[in-house]
């Protein structure tokens, strides 16, 4: 099958589509994805989930353990297993 320079594939999409949400894409690969979004209900749907995907991630406030913290939480795990052991 011959390959097209402006039609592009699903799988192709869904990749052109990830690096577009990490302003990866060339403005080439963004105009075809924009082509195929036109005619793709699937390619659509992933690409609004993911932008969905990104913009709660960024949104979200997490909040990780310092190294201290983490460290105490291991000694402490590490303390009642070797209790465990012990009996």
């Amino acid at each position: 099958m011959k390959k097209s320079f402006l039609f592009i594939s699903c799988d192709e999409a869904k990749h052109i589509c990830d690096k577009a949400q990490y302003g990866e894409a060339s403005t080439w690969e963004r105009a075809k994805l924009g082509l195929r979004l036109f005619y793709c209900r699937i390619s659509k749907n992933y690409s609004t989930k993911n932008t969905k995907l990104s913009e709660v991630i960024q949104k979200s406030e997490v909040k990780c353990l310092k190294s201290q913290e983490r460290n105490q939480l291991q000694k402490q795990l590490d303390d009642a297993l070797a209790k465990q052991q012990q009996k």
